[in-house]
C-alpha cells in the first residue's frame, strides 16, 4: 500500500496542474497562481514521501517528470498565451502577425520538457542544480503575469518584455549555469547563507508587491546563483 503513496501525491500535483490550466485560459490569473503552488507543494511532497517510505519506483520517476511539464511547463505557458493574446496591446505594425505570437509562450512548455529530460539524466544535480529549475520558471511567470495584466494594455513595452523574458528564462533552464538548491543543509547559518539571503529578499518582494513580488524573488535566486558562481570560480583563480 505504502509504495502507492508517492503515486498518489504526483497526480495530485498532475490534477492541481490541470486546474491551472483551465484557470489560464479563463484569463483567472490568481487561481492560476492558486493551482501552480498547490502542485509545487505536492511536487515536494511526493518525493518526501518516497523517502520516507522507501517506495521509489521506474513509474513514480516517470510520472513526476509528465506531471511536472503540466504543472510547470503548460500551465505557465497558457498563462502567458492568455496574457499576450486578451490582454497586450499590440502595435499597428504588427497586426498581420498578432493572431501568431501568442504562440510564441509555448517555447517555455518545449524547453521545461527538455529541462526535466536533461534533469533525469544529468548525474550531477543530486545536491544542486545546473540551470533553472522548472518549478521556479514557472513561479516567476505566474507571478508576473498576475502582476503585468492590468497594465498591460498601456503600454507595448509590455508585450517586448515578455518576449525577451521568454527566450532569456528559457534558455536559462537548459544552460550549465549552476543554481543553488532551496534545502537547507542544516540548522546553522553557515553553508546556509543563499538560501536565507532568498527567504529575506522574498519576504520584503512580497510585502511590497503581493504576488508580483514572487517574481522578483525568482530574479533574486537567478542573480544570486550567478553571482555566487563567477565569485568562487574568481576565487579558484
Amino acid at each position: 500500500m505504502k509504495k502507492h503513496i508517492p503515486n498518489t501525491i504526483t497526480s495530485l500535483n498532475l490534477f492541481s496542474g490541470s486546474i491551472a490550466i483551465v484557470m489560464a485560459f479563463e484569463g483567472a490569473y490568481i487561481w492560476v497562481v492558486f493551482w501552480v503552488i498547490i502542485a509545487a507543494i505536492f511536487d515536494f511532497f511526493d518525493g518526501m514521501a518516497a523517502r520516507l517510505l522507501n517506495a521509489y519506483s521506474d513509474i513514480g520517476k516517470e510520472l513526476d517528470s509528465l506531471a511536472d511539464v503540466v504543472s510547470f511547463g503548460v500551465a505557465p505557458a497558457v498563462a502567458v498565451f492568455t496574457l499576450l493574446r486578451n490582454d497586450i496591446i499590440y502595435h499597428e505594425s504588427l497586426t498581420f502577425i498578432q493572431p501568431y505570437i501568442p504562440y510564441l509562450a509555448f517555447i517555455i512548455t518545449i524547453f521545461s520538457a527538455l529541462r526535466l529530460a536533461k534533469f533525469n539524466i544529468d548525474e550531477r544535480q543530486t545536491s544542486s542544480f545546473i540551470g533553472l529549475p522548472t518549478p521556479a520558471n514557472a513561479l516567476f511567470w505566474i507571478s508576473y503575469v498576475y502582476g503585468v495584466h492590468t497594465t498591460a494594455a498601456l503600454s507595448n513595452i509590455t508585450l517586448y518584455l515578455t518576449l525577451v523574458l521568454i527566450v532569456a528564462l528559457s534558455l536559462l533552464m537548459v544552460s550549465e549555469i549552476p543554481m543553488f538548491s532551496f534545502k537547507l543543509q542544516s540548522m546553522k547559518l553557515k553553508g546556509n547563507e543563499k538560501p536565507l539571503i532568498l527567504i529575506i529578499c522574498a519576504i520584503a518582494f512580497v510585502a511590497l508587491w503581493g504576488i508580483a513580488g514572487l517574481a522578483w524573488t525568482v530574479l533574486a535566486y537567478i542573480a544570486i546563483s550567478i553571482s555566487s558562481t563567477f565569485i568562487s570560480r574568481k576565487a579558484v583563480k
